[in-house]
């Protein structure tokens, strides 16, 4: 937008298109004063450039794509509001349909846009809708569960994972965030995703259940509870250098929380362990995976520790810190 164009308009107008990523609609011209008569001698002059039936580009007739996005909300009222694929573009989690923008209303009945699809959703609520970038959008959650009703398993899991990723929204908070949306379609969908990743074991519970799959595997009672490297780990084999952290959550955490288990597994290594990462879902849920998984790393540990790195690495007795199960 130019100095002319700048002149052209009213400070106030000028501002918001700014912030509007450069269009406007005519009922927002016409509340800053300008009269109907204003904003035609504005477009003849090539000031305001129609983008579809009351919206206006400022300065320029091509949009970026947060403009386009913006003037199809514009175009659909004052309370219309970014969904669906567009939403999900916007926060970036998804991917937006080519064909069209599309665009949640809360009237029982709009226009037809060029390029726009329309939903007509009067139920929408006040915590259901937000702003990103000056763009009305669904917000985070309402956006995931729209998006639940049309993508397939792994979809549905990638954009809640980017979610995550993205600090919008993490697995804990979704999975009650739910509560508020009961019987809704698409909710039961992310329901059955969430309960298994959002899944946390006691600690009495993840040894009565992680025990007997080591077991199986073929190692021996491990020492729990043990300090090393400066952190405290949840299974200890000394005899094979082989640590196994649980995590609570499938997805993605905090990027704090994942620098901090990065740098676990990093200074277990750096001691010359091997460390193994488990969900409690995994040892809830998919047993048979972290079975296999232990006795395939119990094996290639087993055939590089000889009989004098076995007597010397095992403890006599149980150290500070560390508790000894029964054997």
């Amino acid at each position: 937008m130019g100095s002319s164009t700048h002149h052209s308009l009213s400070g106030p107008a000028w501002r918001l298109a700014t912030q509007q990523h450069g269009v406007l609609a005519r009922r927002q011209l016409l509340e800053l004063g300008l009269s109907g008569q204003a904003i035609q001698h504005r477009i003849a002059k090539g000031r305001l450039h129609r983008v579809e039936r009351g919206v206006y580009a400022v300065g320029r007739p091509n949009l970026t794509r947060r403009g386009r996005w913006m003037a199809a909300v514009l175009g659909c009222g004052s309370r219309a509001v970014l969904s669906h694929g567009s939403a999900a573009a916007l926060w970036g989690v998804g991917i937006e349909p080519t064909d069209w923008i599309e665009v949640s209303v809360s009237a029982s009945s709009a226009r037809r846009r060029p390029g726009v699809r329309v939903y007509r959703r009067p139920n929408l609520r006040s915590f259901d809708v937000t702003a990103r970038d000056g763009i009305p959008v669904t917000g985070p959650v309402r956006t995931l569960i729209d998006l639940a009703r049309r993508l397939d398993h792994a979809g549905l899991e990638r954009v809640i994972n980017e979610a995550d990723r993205l600090e919008l929204t993490d697995p804990e908070t979704l999975f009650a965030a739910l509560d508020a949306y009961p019987g809704q379609p698409g909710v039961g969908r992310l329901r059955d995703i969430l309960g298994r990743h959002t899944f946390r074991l006691t600690e009495s519970e993840l040894e009565r259940r992680f025990l007997p799959l080591a077991a199986d595997a073929g190692l021996s009672p491990p020492l729990t509870g043990q300090h090393l490297n400066g952190f405290k780990v949840d299974f200890f084999w000394p005899h094979l250098a082989l640590v196994v952290e649980t995590d609570g959550l499938r997805y993605h955490r905090t990027p704090a929380r994942q620098a901090r288990d990065r740098l676990r597994d990093q200074a277990h290594t750096a001691a010359g362990m091997t460390p193994l990462r488990f969900t409690h879902a995994q040892v809830r849920f998919e047993a048979g995976h972290v079975r296999a998984t232990l006795a395939a790393v119990a094996r290639r540990l087993e055939g590089t520790a000889g009989p004098k790195d076995e007597a010397s690495a095992t403890p006599s007795r149980p150290q500070p810190g560390v508790r000894a199960l029964p054997g």
